[in-house]
């Protein structure tokens, strides 16, 4: 018997307990507790590590089983395809999934008519270099995975079933305005050697969706037809392996909504080299989306992403154009394969975008700008929606406070992507905007400000990140409004006990503790919450308790967790700047529900009946008066 058992301390150790934890969660107000979990750090059973994570497996089963009854949703990271040599899931592709998620167990069963052999199954497993650690094994994974579904290409071709070859043709006719791109640059990798489009030596190649004329749309539509048929295996292949990975997520999403858990998705900002590639007569030539100079950046982040064109996005009506309806078919695919919503990184990019000239760096001075409002730009004037009289002429192109007011028809422009397409999407497919969760963390212009105002968006706090010598920093507890998603950190931070550990014994830890002591011992006298200020500045594991009593405390309706602080995992998922193997590839412990028993006794792990109780103490003496039975449930369990 594990020690969560013996000493009835798991949130997740019984009905009754997941009943009290719910209650608890009820009486603060939360609407939603989500989990986050990129689907490449899921766990894997015992002798089944194949060296990547997946939402398909029998191991995410397990792992949804054990957040059921408490945790609503499942935030998940970006799910498109990524290349052998970047592992980061913010570059991959908009519509095509990642192959890597495909549960290669399942293929070697009758369901799948064992088109994968046990042998091969095992021997990817056995030879995965990372199998006894909680590390994904990136290299391995990319090239071990592709063997194995040819094997199962190769063998499905040859299986008597009708109806799973039927459901395979419709897959193909249904999704073909994204696959047959996405899977003729498969075909266009094989020809030339490489999949970085603009190193192949044709132009003709790089060019095949975007012809300038009508000679160069006929030659095109021939070359396209000439590739089809040179490289059909190649292309009914990528095609096979998308209609694997989404039969088994549908089945994956249906498991967990019988949980009462939802997934939701992660729309990152940037878009894949083959998507660049397939959809770049909808970009604006030349520029690329980036950051301006800040703190952590002299110059500036130079991402190189393609940046939408505007006048391709909407028509002078104010109709979609092409660029427009294509983004919307996106969403409306991650809508409805995720009803638990979209989670939409980098806000700022869809309504304010920072953009640059490529090959420049992203400075004011080598001409980038703010693609909506920046007026007094020689190029990006055409585009600016705020006027110079909005501007603050004294503050500099790069600045927050540069605008300094809009009309309600300007915020309706600046919102325009946000409402036609991103809102809009949701509600054909039977959601609204609270199914939205926007990343606004960081820059926060006046137009996003104004545009998240106007249509009542959720965005989210980071409690990490606050701010402490400002009184009135949105991240504060006091300061964080209902409707809003609120975390300790997300996938780019150190755990909080990290950064507890950090934090203790400098100034900014005394500030934090005296704004702590504050707002979560409202009935303390001054000098008491003067030495609550004290410990918390120079105690770790106190700091990092009082924060997650904050995040609980807070009066936001919707609650984060990431994986390493519910687990009290003491490393790093992802160092924003850095990249190889090693990044990305942290995964939660194929024995999660012990190692968090051990943590949870050692004070390390989430202690949600301890957390709960001192949660709803901070709101202060009546309240707590109010709900003296949940605390006392609470407390039995403690």
């Amino acid at each position: 018997m594990t020690y969560c058992e013996e000493q009835r301390k798991s949130p997740f150790s019984s009905t009754e307990v997941k009943n009290i934890i719910k209650d608890a969660l009820k009486v603060l107000d939360k609407k939603h507790l989500a989990f986050i979990a990129h689907a490449n750090s899921f766990p894997a059973e015992e002798g089944k590590n194949t060296g990547f994570g997946s939402i398909n497996s029998n191991a995410a089963k397990k792992l949804i089983d054990f957040l059921s009854g408490v945790f609503t949703d499942i935030q998940l990271g970006p799910a498109g395809k990524t290349k052998s040599i970047d592992a980061s899931p913010y570059t991959g592709t908009i519509f095509s999934n990642n192959p890597l998620f495909i549960d290669l167990e399942q293929l070697t069963t009758e369901e799948w008519h064992n088109i994968l052999s046990i042998n091969t199954y095992r021997k990817t497993v056995e030879n995965n270099p990372n199998k006894n650690t909680n590390k994904t094994a990136y290299s391995y994974i990319f090239n071990a995975q592709e063997e194995a579904l040819k094997e199962a290409y190769n063998n499905f071709k040859n299986i008597n079933d009708e109806g799973l070859k039927e459901a395979f043709e419709k897959y193909k006719t249904e999704n073909n305005f994204w696959l047959e791109k996405d899977s003729l640059y498969e075909a266009l990798t094989e020809e030339h050697g490489n999949d970085y489009w603009p190193m192949w030596e044709s132009e003709t190649d790089k060019c095949l969706f975007n012809p300038q004329n009508e000679e160069q749309r006929i030659h095109f539509s021939q070359r396209i037809n000439e590739l089809k048929e040179k490289y059909a295996e190649t292309i009914n292949y990528y095609c096979f392996c998308q209609f694997v990975i989404s039969k088994q997520n549908d089945k994956s999403r249906e498991y967990a909504q019988s949980k009462d858990i939802k997934m939701i998705a992660d729309r990152q900002v940037a878009f894949s080299d083959r998507d660049n590639w397939a959809y770049q007569a909808y970009f604006l030539k030349g520029w690329c989306l980036g950051c301006p100079p800040d703190y952590f950046s002299e110059d500036g982040q130079m991402w190189g992403f393609p940046v939408m064109d505007p006048e391709k996005l909407f028509n002078q009506d104010g109709s979609l154009g092409e660029g427009g309806i294509l983004m919307k078919e996106l969403y409306k695919k991650m809508f409805r394969e995720n009803p638990g919503g979209v989670r939409i990184d980098h806000m700022v990019g869809l309504i304010d975008p920072w953009v640059y000239v490529s090959g420049r760096k992203p400075k004011i001075e080598e001409g980038a700008g703010r693609l909506y409002s920046s007026p007094e730009h020689p190029v990006l004037s055409r585009y600016a929606i705020a006027t110079l009289e909005d501007l603050n002429s004294e503050v500099e192109a790069d600045k927050e406070e540069r605008i300094l007011k809009l009309t309600e028809e300007q915020i309706k422009r600046y919102g325009a992507l946000v409402e036609k397409i991103v809102i809009a999407a949701a509600k054909e497919v039977g959601l609204d905007k609270d199914s939205i969760v926007c990343e606004d963390l960081g820059t926060l212009t006046y137009p996003v400000v104004s545009v998240m105002k106007e249509y009542d968006l959720q965005g989210m706090k980071l409690i990490q990140f606050v701010v402490p010598e400002k009184p009135e920093h949105p991240y504060r507890c006091k300061n964080i409004p209902p409707r809003s998603w609120a975390m300790v950190g997300t996938h780019d931070n150190e755990p909080i006990a990290m950064w507890a550990e950090a934090t203790v014994n400098t100034e900014a830890g005394y500030l934090n503790g005296k704004n702590l002591a504050e707002d979560l011992w409202p009935d303390a006298s001054p000098e008491e919450r003067e030495a609550i200020a004290v410990r918390i500045s120079k105690d770790a594991p106190f700091l990092t308790q009082t924060k997650l009593v904050e995040l609980f405390a807070c009066r936001a309706e919707n609650i984060q967790i990431f994986f390493t602080d519910f687990l009290g995992l003491h490393d790093v998922y992802n160092r924003p700047g850095t990249s190889g193997d090693q990044n990305w590839s942290l995964r939660i412990p194929d024995n999660y529900e012990e190692v968090y028993c051990n943590n949870l006794k050692e004070g390390k792990a989430l202690n949600l009946p301890l957390i709960l109780k001192l949660a709803i103490e901070a709101r202060g003496k009546e309240f707590a008066s109010q709900n003296q039975e949940i605390i006392s449930k609470l407390e039995s369990l403690i």
